[in-house]
């Protein structure tokens, strides 16, 4: 029985680190989540099939199987936005320093767009994979307002697919950026503000900010 807990504490860890690597390559979400689901239901029904037939001497570690890939399962299927947002703020936590220096060198023009295949060429790729601060390759877009000496910064959390919706940590010091995200973060149940200059903020491909 020992080894079969020891077994399940580690699917629970190796579900918890395909929950973080799915955040971070967010263009696949739909085909880890899948794979993940079907992994989960297969488990449960077969454990549960199992535990029918042993019904008349049902061990106790069969119950716990069922309990266990079954909560998996549901916390997989309806449990993910409670789960995506603690990941987002523990990834918010863990990297703001890197953020932030990211934004000091574009401030002193240390960092400057070289991606060519965007119209308005705003976006820089960042001279490193890791860690993944901005989704897409470490992508971040700038927007430069030269006679305010302000910039306003982008870090994709999630690229929105086809009409979905895209969500970005957002940095600016441009007061006329700042006055209308607050206005906007009053009447928003999924942007809002973080703190002084930075802004959470999900948004539609047409620009309407949800």
């Amino acid at each position: 029985m020992k080894k079969e807990v020891i077994i399940l504490i580690l699917v629970a860890i190796l579900w918890l680190l395909l929950r973080i690597v799915e955040f971070h390559i967010g263009v696949f979400v739909i085909f880890t989540r899948l794979w993940i689901l079907g992994m989960f239901l297969t488990i449960t029904l077969v454990q549960f099939i199992i535990l029918l037939e042993e019904r008349k001497n049902i061990k106790k570690i069969r119950v716990v199987k069922v309990l266990f890939y079954g909560l998996f399962f549901y916390l997989t299927l309806l449990g993910g936005f409670s789960i995506d947002r603690r990941i987002e703020k523990a990834n918010w936590q863990i990297l703001y320093n890197k953020r932030v220096e990211i934004v000091e060198k574009v401030k002193n023009r240390e960092l400057v767009p070289n991606v060519d295949r965007h119209s308005d060429y705003s976006f820089i790729e960042l001279p490193f994979r890791f860690p993944i601060v901005s989704d897409g390759g470490n992508e971040i877009k700038i927007e430069r307002n030269d006679s305010a000496q302000a910039i306003t910064v982008w870090f994709f959390i999630h690229w929105g697919l086809l009409d979905g919706p895209s969500s970005f940590f957002m940095y600016t010091n441009d007061d006329k950026r700042i006055k209308y995200f607050d206005s906007i973060v009053e009447r928003s149940k999924s942007s809002w503000r973080i703190k002084e200059n930075w802004y959470r903020i999900t948004r539609r491909p047409c620009g309407r900010v949800l």
